[in-house]
């Protein structure tokens, strides 16, 4: 059966590709089409927009990760084919320039349009120029030849004569134009220091749906979907893990401050039991349960409700210190430390499960992929993941540093994987939709096996 399927790249970031996105997945949602999105590369906030731009009252359709240097190929190809078994169109998002990857183009948006043979439309930032868009556009169309890129939308064009510079110069290089996008600030999502807001009391949907009328009076849609039309298998395996014989209780802290979090993680979670979700700032008591795990998210941006929230503070500190298992990553490293202290020196009491504190002082970017190597010679995996916070810890000579850390060309760096009784935390966010290893060896440290 021949669908429009379809990836959304661009020359670098800041070009306006995640804005046409979102507005492509949300016109064609608003056609009827069942829309799966997918998003290139480890970035878990533009999923959880593609997934309010798709879903409707009726159907929930998560974005979903495709990452060739957390997961292997053979897993992306699978993770794309079953969660695209039921959709009408396929709209998968880049990351960063259309060839950046962790070593040059490994990995990268070109990578992951050729491996599933996606149509390529390039979006460009046209506000400072006009015709000298022909050269980049036919460097981008040549520069690999497996790549099909079949169609150009300018962002930031405000008139027509301006418009028809760039279509000039388009059908020179022989790519199709397919429309513009005039520059419009009311349908820009506000972004954080960690990217965009994700806040549940700002109204993404809202905005989306303005983005998609938007781009609808300009972009050529229709057109875009003869183009991108073709042939797609209809597969629905998939490579996880199997479903194991123990069933646990997780508890997923889950709210505004922590949402970081890969959906394959979850659905690799349910695999062992059943989640229970609940929120650090508001909830006042701790599921029961035989994990705990908080991912990743804001924590510094409502440092005084979780600070306020003594009574969900106390009873995680008395379970990690009772030798209850848990897993923290980024945000939820800082919530389980003794204190956060914000940008201006002031320090907010927290869990106090991890003998360290956390600041926002002074804040610096680290920011990239992740290999893991465990100081265990029973431990025989790589670990893979990704870094990405301003925050910094105090005290890491405190905990138990029980992991090597590098980067993705081998450079050693002075990340840790920390482990205090049975609490594991680390900045790094682990990917588990493939294997989890790392779970795996969190669980057989307090549970007994074979139950």
């Amino acid at each position: 059966m021949k669908i429009p399927r379809f990836l959304i790249t661009s020359p670098s970031s800041n070009c306006g590709k995640t804005t046409i996105t979102l507005s492509l997945i949300r016109a064609l949602a608003k056609r009827d089409y069942a829309v799966q999105p997918f998003k290139c590369g480890p970035d878990y906030l533009d999923t959880y927009l593609h997934t309010i731009a798709a879903s409707s009252s009726e159907v929930k359709c998560h974005g979903i990760n495709l990452d060739t240097f957390m997961a292997s190929k053979s897993h992306v190809m699978g993770l794309y084919h079953h969660y695209s078994a039921k959709a009408d169109a396929i709209v998968v998002e880049g990351v960063m320039g259309l060839f950046d990857g962790a070593k040059k183009s490994e990995g990268s948006s070109a990578e992951i349009a050729m491996l599933l043979n996606l149509p390529v439309i390039l979006v460009v930032n046209a506000s400072s120029v006009a015709y000298s868009v022909a050269p980049l556009i036919y460097g981008y169309k040549n520069f690999d030849p497996d790549l099909n890129l079949v169609g150009v939308i300018f962002n930031h064009v405000n008139t027509e004569s301006h418009y028809q510079f760039l279509k000039e110069a388009c059908v020179d290089v022989d790519v199709e134009p397919l429309g513009y996008v005039p520059h419009n600030e009311a349908i820009e999502i506000k972004e954080r220091h960690l990217g965009l807001n994700i806040s549940t009391d700002y109204d993404q949907d809202g905005i989306i749906e303005h983005m998609a009328d938007h781009v609808s009076k300009t972009v050529d849609i229709d057109r875009l979907l003869e183009l991108c039309k073709g042939e797609i298998e209809r597969e629905i395996s998939i490579e996880h893990l199997s479903t194991k014989s123990r069933q646990f209780t997780i508890a997923v802290a889950k709210d505004d401050a922590f949402n970081f979090i890969y959906e394959a993680n979850l659905e690799t979670l349910r695999k062992y039991g059943e989640l229970e979700f609940f929120s650090p700032i508001s909830d006042q008591a701790l599921p029961e349960a035989d994990l705990l795990y908080i991912c990743g998210g804001y924590p510094e941006l409502y440092i005084e409700q979780l600070s306020q929230n003594s009574a969900m503070r106390e009873q995680i500190k008395s379970y990690c210190h009772n030798g209850g298992l848990a897993y923290a990553e980024c945000g939820g490293l800082m919530y389980l430390s003794n204190s956060i202290i914000d940008k201006d020196g002031k320090s907010f009491p927290m869990c106090s499960a991890l003998d360290c504190e956390t600041t926002m002082e002074n804040a610096k970017l680290s920011l990239g992929y992740r290999k893991i190597t465990l100081k265990d010679d029973k431990f025989m995996h790589e670990v893979r993941g990704h870094e990405f916070h301003y925050s910094q810890l105090i005290g890491k000579e405190n905990l138990e540093n029980i992991a090597l850390v590098k980067n993705a060309r081998d450079l050693e760096i002075g990340t840790g994987l920390f482990r205090q009784m049975n609490t594991f935390a680390s900045y790094i966010h682990q990917y588990w939709g493939e294997e989890a290893p790392f779970l795996e060896y969190m669980m057989q440290q307090v549970c007994e096996v074979g139950k």
